[in-house]
């Protein structure tokens, strides 16, 4: 029996596309459940028979369960030491994890005023100073880990790191946040990615609107 991982919306769901974006571009095969948010209590009940946190994303690997995205990203590079999902270096690694930590605990006005919604037009929004300190604070940690590592990845080649910062990406893009050098690489690079690229279409073609997450 295979890997199984159970995501919401890929047009809304941030924290599915984290582990999806890491699985597949390290290579690891997994079968997928997609089970929409938000549309009653019979879908929460499908995701309350996977998880007790009735929450996704979670990945079911035979008798084991693991839900939150960085725990499963944690999961999946012990299970498949060989796939990259860390780097090899102790102090590389423990700063890949330091960043992805942060990204999973911070970062709430850029979360609240910038939602995911991979369908919205294109188009900049006034934010708050805190919403534009979150992002000074993500532009500051890639350029210092593009400066670093070499890039064109945050550390080499894509692993973890990138996979949880995937869907700042899509904010970055889809509310023209402004731009330049390396950050303005990153992205270009990021959005070329096959995984990126394949999560992005998939959301494209859903048809579901959930309206607290259409913030204009």
């Amino acid at each position: 029996m295979g890997l199984r991982l159970v995501i919401g919306n890929k047009n809304y769901s941030t924290w599915s596309m984290r582990p999806w974006v890491a699985l597949r571009a390290a290579g690891i095969a997994f079968d997928e459940t997609l089970i929409p948010l938000y549309t009653g209590e019979a879908d929460k009940q499908r995701i309350l028979a996977v998880t007790p946190s009735g929450k996704v994303p979670a990945l079911v690997d035979g008798d084991i369960t693991v839900w939150d995205s960085l725990a499963i990203i944690e999961y999946a590079a012990e299970r498949f030491p060989g796939a990259g999902l860390w780097p090899t270096d102790q102090a590389a690694r423990a700063h890949a994890r330091s960043i992805s930590a942060e990204m999973h605990s911070s970062f709430a006005a850029l979360r609240r005023e910038c939602g995911m919604n991979i369908h919205r037009p294109i188009g900049a929004k006034a934010l708050s100073a805190e919403a534009e300190a979150d992002i000074a604070r993500i532009k500051a940690i890639w350029t210092d880990c593009l400066t670093r590592y070499g890039g064109p990845y945050l550390f080499g080649k894509v692993g973890g790191a990138d996979a949880m910062y995937a869907p700042v990406v899509h904010r970055f893009r889809g509310y023209a946040i402004p731009v330049a050098g390396a950050v303005a690489n990153y992205l270009a690079t990021m959005q070329v990615l096959p995984a990126f690229r394949e999560w992005t279409e998939a959301a494209l073609a859903e048809t579901i609107v959930i309206p607290r997450f259409e913030d204009d």
